[in-house]
């Protein structure tokens, strides 16, 4: 018998969001904050262990490069039976993230690269004005 297993979460469609502060501190307790909510609903090892390398750099990207004083970023998280998908939103909207190889002694730069990597599908969405949402998404499914 062929059998092909789903790993499901608790429900149809879990969500978590929380606005942090433009900070390295900020996009740390994004990441600590997601790691959690993942135990929390029973998000498999594996995908948790990648969507927080996502969270990470994408927190971490918003912190750096989203950065407007006194303006929050936005993490979101949705589980969905087959997806976890995993937003940050900044209000940085003019400063559209894209992937680049960085030079090769450089400390940063690699962030979008291993987002690309990791993911199952990753992109931006605009507005409502001046915003911006980087989204990626894994897939939940085992074989």
């Amino acid at each position: 018998m062929n059998q092909q297993n789903t790993t499901q979460v608790l429900s149809p469609a879990s969500h978590f969001t929380v606005l942090l502060s433009p900070t390295p501190r900020g996009a740390r307790l994004a990441r600590l904050l997601a790691v959690e909510w993942m135990r929390d609903h029973e998000v498999p090892y594996g995908v948790t262990e990648t969507a927080t390398h996502v969270v990470a750099e994408l927190a971490a990207n918003a912190a750096t490069h989203g950065r407007i004083a006194g303006r929050s970023f936005r993490l979101t998280i949705t589980a969905q039976p087959t997806t976890l998908r995993i937003e940050v939103t900044d209000t940085r909207g003019e400063r559209l993230p894209r992937v680049q190889l960085p030079a090769s002694e450089g400390d940063s730069g690699r962030g979008l690269l291993l987002v690309e990597a990791l993911a199952d599908r990753w992109g931006v969405a605009l507005g409502p004005v001046p915003r911006k949402t980087v989204w990626a998404e894994l897939d939940l499914l085992c074989l």
